[in-house]
């Protein structure tokens, strides 16, 4: 048993220190497919920003900002990389923009900074733009690494591997797909189909519960689509409402179909959800069976379905919250501005949120019965 409990414990460090390897060498794999052959860019960033790393604070002290006190700091950083790589200059941070009461920089912080030579006096000069935050992520991942494993074992774990698998697929085949001209729907089906034949049969294994929820999964996920496509005819939205969309026209070489990008981000975004659903769903119609054998396709229907009706309305109410917690900024500027509601559900950016928020609720409600009726089916002709 001592010899048992020791081989678990060696195999899970294995397994975590694999989630980790797995995550650290795919994700320049996953960068680089977007542009294997060109020079990258710093999205959000100008060409000059570079690392930096503070060395000393020379001043720090109060100044009045548009009202409002705030702290200043005056630090030597040394720029790591670039043109200027190993340059030491004094930099002014708080007095030009408005800051968080906590947030000062301290000797030793990597930060990311604007860098060049002045005009004036040909001096080098650097201007705070952001903080360095690649170790920070890296650490919550592996505290989330840790707690999926604490909580969910072996399964939590396959689990985080099927995300892997989730995010590589959208990333080195959807995307490039997409990008490169092809129908954004039909490629977010297949690569939806091929996560979850992936995903879902590591996670929970060759099962019949497995292929139940993988059959049910399907079905609610194509008829999600529809009625999507029909909403977005039906309220006549294009696509162009997010900025996004602007830009990705300005940069794409190919033509692409914003009104198809907008219902394949309705097919994946349900995806997350359906999945959590469906397999729950599926798991409690066989647990049920095995639990009493005797049950009809009609009570185990009955006594599953009230089980999914919880489930559901559970899902939607995070999936609302979830919602305004996003968009709570915009929904903080229409009540300060005392906003017209009955206008503002009219601009395409608003509209095409609501859309994709009703196209997915109604998913995930069709989702339920579907998923019942075919475990209770499965399940009931196997005996």
């Amino acid at each position: 048993m001592q010899n048992e409990n020791v081989l678990k414990v060696l195999l899970a460090v294995i397994m975590i220190a694999a989630v980790v390897v797995l995550s650290l060498v795919a994700a320049p794999l996953i960068r680089n497919a977007f542009q294997p052959e060109q020079d990258t860019t710093d999205v959000g960033y100008s060409s000059d920003t570079v690392r930096a790393q503070v060395i000393s604070i020379a001043e720090e002290g109060q100044v009045d900002y548009n009202g409002m006190p705030q702290t200043y700091q005056v630090a030597e950083v040394e720029i790591l990389e670039g043109e200027f790589q190993n340059a030491r200059v004094f930099m002014d941070f708080g007095r030009t923009q408005i800051m968080p009461e906590d947030y000062v920089l301290s000797v030793g912080d990597e930060i990311l900074v604007s860098v060049g030579v002045s005009l004036v006096d040909q001096t080098t000069d650097a201007y705070f733009i952001d903080f360095v935050r690649g170790r920070a992520i890296l650490l919550i991942f592996a505290i989330f690494v840790v707690v999926a494993f604490l909580v969910g074992s072996f399964t939590g774990l396959r689990s985080l591997l099927g995300m892997l698998i989730g995010l590589g697929v959208i990333v080195l085949f959807i995307i490039p797909q997409i990008a490169g001209g092809a129908n954004p729907v039909l490629v977010s089906i297949i690569g939806s189909i091929i996560f979850l034949g992936l995903s879902l049969y590591l996670v929970y294994g060759w099962k019949p519960m497995t292929h139940a929820a993988v059959i049910s999964m399907a079905l609610a996920l194509s008829i999600t689509g529809v009625l999507s496509f029909v909403f977005i005819r039906l309220a006549r939205l294009t696509g162009f409402g997010n900025e996004d969309m602007m830009f990705l026209m300005q940069q794409s070489q190919t033509p692409i179909d914003m009104r198809g990008i907008l219902l394949a981000g309705i097919i994946i975004g349900s995806l997350g959800v359906l999945d959590d659903l469906v397999v729950g769903q599926s798991s409690s119609v066989f647990q049920l069976h095995a639990a009493n054998p005797a049950l009809t396709f009609k009570d185990l229907f009955s006594r599953a379905m009230t089980i999914g009706r919880d489930h559901v309305s559970a899902s939607v109410n995070t999936l609302v919250l979830a919602y305004a917690g996003e968009s709570l900024p915009m929904l903080l500027l229409f009540s300060i501005t005392n906003v017209n509601l009955g206008m503002a559900i009219n601009v395409s950016y608003i509209a095409e949120e609501v859309v994709r928020a009703l196209a997915g609720t109604i998913g995930l409600f069709i989702s339920i019965p579907i998923a019942t009726a075919l475990a209770c089916l499965w399940v009931t002709r196997a005996d």
